[in-house]
Order: C-alpha cells, then sequence, then structure tokens
C-alpha cells in the first residue's frame, strides 16, 4: 500500500500524493561552467531524468543558474550548503526547487530571508541528512549515526521550516549502510506526511552502487515508502538514470517504455547473446511508448517459447535462426542476422500514431 504523502510542485513536476515516482540525479561538471552543465543536464534529461540537482559552492556559481535554466527545459534544484546568500542567489536565478538544511544556515533573520525568498516563488525545499553529516548533539545522544538519529536530525530541520510556517517540504534521510537508510525511511514514514527523496549515498561504482541503491530504493518502494530517488554512482550520471528507471520498471512502477529482460546464457547457445542484449539496447534506447512493454531476449530456441511466455514480445536465437514471439505465440521467424531489426519492427506497432 502506497504511502500518502503531502504533494508538493516542483518546476511542475508533482512529488508525492500519489503522483509518479521521479527520478533525479545531480550533474558532476563545474557548475561555472555553463557549456558543459547544460550538455550533461540535456543528456540526463534524454536519459528520462525528471529532475537535476546542481551544486552552488560560491557566488559564481549561483549567478550561472540563470543561464543554465534558460537553456534547459527539466527542473532545476540547487545544492546549498550553510551560506544562505548562495540560497538568495539561486532563487533569484529562477531555480524550481533548492536543498538547504535551515539548521545550518546560523541565525533565524537568514532562515526568514530564504523562507520568505522560496515561498514568494512557490520554490520547494528539500531537507538531505546523512549519516556523515550529523549534529553534534544528536551523534552524541546516539552514539553513532543510527536510524533513530538521521530521522531525529531530519525532523529538526523540519520542525525549523514549520515555524516559520513553510511545508512546501521534502524529506531524504540517506546513508551509506542499505539496512540504516531502510530503517531511517521507514522511521521518518511515520513521523511525518512529507514526500520523501529515497537514495543510498556514497553508493559507489556501477557495479556496486547498482546492488546498494536496488537493494535500498526497491525495498521501500515495495513498501509503498518513497516519492522520488537518486541512485548515487560513482561516473557518467546518466548511469544513475537508466538504473533508477530500471528500479521503477522492475516494481511496476513506470507507465511506460521498454523492460529488457534476457536470459543468462547456459552451454545451449548458439549465439552470441551478449552481443544481441547490447545490440537491442542500443536500437531501442530512442522508442518511446505509451505503456509498458516487456521484451524478452532468450540465447535458446529450444527453452524460447516457454521462457518468453510473459513477456510482449520475445525473441530466440541460434542455428542460423531468429524467432519472434508476441503473447507467448511464435508469430515469426527470419534470419538471425535480422533479429535486431524485426524487434524494433515490432515495437513500432505498439506506438501511438503521429
Amino acid at each position: 500500500m502506497q504511502r500518502e504523502s503531502r504533494q508538493i510542485d516542483l518546476g511542475g513536476i508533482k512529488i508525492g500524493g500519489g503522483a509518479p515516482v521521479t527520478v533525479q540525479s545531480m550533474t558532476k561538471t563545474d557548475t561555472r561552467d555553463v557549456a558543459s552543465t547544460v550538455d550533461e543536464i540535456r543528456r540526463l534529461e534524454a536519459a528520462g531524468c525528471d529532475i537535476v540537482r546542481i551544486a552552488v559552492p560560491d557566488m559564481d556559481a549561483a549567478k550561472a543558474l540563470g543561464e543554465i535554466k534558460r537553456q534547459t527545459r527539466i527542473p532545476i534544484v540547487s545544492d546549498i550548503h550553510f551560506d544562505y546568500k548562495l540560497a538568495l542567489e539561486a532563487i533569484r536565478q529562477g531555480v524550481d526547487g533548492m536543498r538547504i538544511n535551515p539548521g545550518n544556515i546560523g541565525a533565524k533573520y537568514r532562515i526568514k530571508a530564504v523562507v520568505d525568498a522560496v515561498r514568494e516563488r512557490e520554490v520547494p525545499i528539500r531537507i538531505g541528512v546523512n549519516s556523515g553529516s550529523l549534529e553534534k548533539d544528536i551523534l552524541k545522544k546516539h552514539g553513532s549515526p543510527t536510524a533513530q538519529a538521521l530521522a531525529e536530525s531530519a525532523m529538526r530541520h523540519v520542525n525549523i521550516l514549520e515555524d516559520f510556517g513553510f511545508r512546501d517540504i521534502k524529506i531524504s534521510v540517506k546513508s551509506t549502510d542499505v539496512k540504516k537508510m531502510i530503517a531511517a525511511y521507514r522511521l521518518l514514514a511515520e513521523m511525518c506526511e512529507y514526500p520523501l527523496h529515497l537514495g543510498v549515498t556514497e553508493a559507489g561504482t556501477y557495479e556496486l552502487g547498482t546492488i546498494k541503491s536496488s537493494i535500498g530504493i526497491g525495498t521501500l518502494l515495495a513498501e509503498g515508502i518513497g516519492d522520488t530517488i537518486r541512485v548515487s554512482l560513482t561516473g557518467d550520471p546518466v548511469d544513475e538514470i537508466v538504473v533508477g528507471l530500471n528500479i521503477l520498471k522492475s516494481l511496476g512502477l513506470r507507465h511506460n517504455g521498454i523492460e529488457l529482460i534476457s536470459c543468462p546464457g547456459c552451454g545451449r547457445l548458439e549465439i552470441d547473446l551478449m552481443k544481441l542484449v547490447k545490440d537491442v539496447e542500443k536500437r531501442i534506447s530512442d522508442i518511446n511508448l505509451p505503456r509498458p512493454i516487456k521484451v524478452a531476449i532468450l540465447g535458446c530456441v529450444v527453452n524460447g517459447p516457454g521462457e518468453a511466455s510473459e513477456a510482449d514480445i520475445g525473441i530466440a536465437g541460434g542455428r542460423g535462426k531468429g524467432m519472434l514471439y508476441k503473447d507467448g505465440k511464435l508469430v515469426r521467424s527470419f534470419k538471425e542476422s535480422k533479429i535486431v531489426d524485426e524487434l524494433v519492427k515490432e515495437l513500432e506497432t505498439f506506438a501511438e500514431p503521429v
């Protein structure tokens, strides 16, 4: 059962309140390099990213946000630490959302200045707590960055904003420890109604980070907890979107696109299955469909029919020929060299007429 959360609007995208789960990433360019940052944002958007966060380390970076915003379409969230003047400049530059912890920006007049500005522009705030940035008194109380400590820290920041009458909030409580991360979000889900941004912080390389994020984010989403996600990986941020979308598709939380499944391979293989899968991934990357389509790629014409039965479309290859199945039934066979072309042709029949 999906947790009922308060809905916010971030640059025209609804978060929480039953809206579809969104996928976010963060640029890894120098924000002051507008051209490189815009290029990366466009690549992220093309990959299916819904919202992008941008680091704002200094005033030059803050002042670059307006031009970045003008050259892109995707909602932009500014990432601010400590300096409320950077937050005010980011708001003047037209950002759609802000990641800032109000308890870290000092005196109440500073917090009020930021809250007044975001309220006027209808800019939501994400409170972002992680295990490496907890307040000293909370760490002392709990002895270590426990799940309870993470949740308590998050609610402390929430209460500061609520004291100013501000409630357009979403929250994250990330940890590098997957079990701790899961426990913290479960606690927070019981403590408040605000939308939750899920993630395992510093998850690592593509291989390890994909596993940790899939377990942590996937577990919570399967329990109905979570309104937006980010898969944090070392490397190209486009990989974060690919993994994030695949997590959503595996749980039936994405209502369009292609879900690709493939057999692991065995001694019966009579086709280069790895190459086939990569060729298919490349050819279907730009195909947009109005509803989810599950495609099964099998490397064996012996078990292909049975294993493709639960997919919308199945393709199998071997012994010089290929076979295409639809809803578990053989539709046609052809030369092995035509497998990818025939699959693409079939997928295009699912597309909405222009």
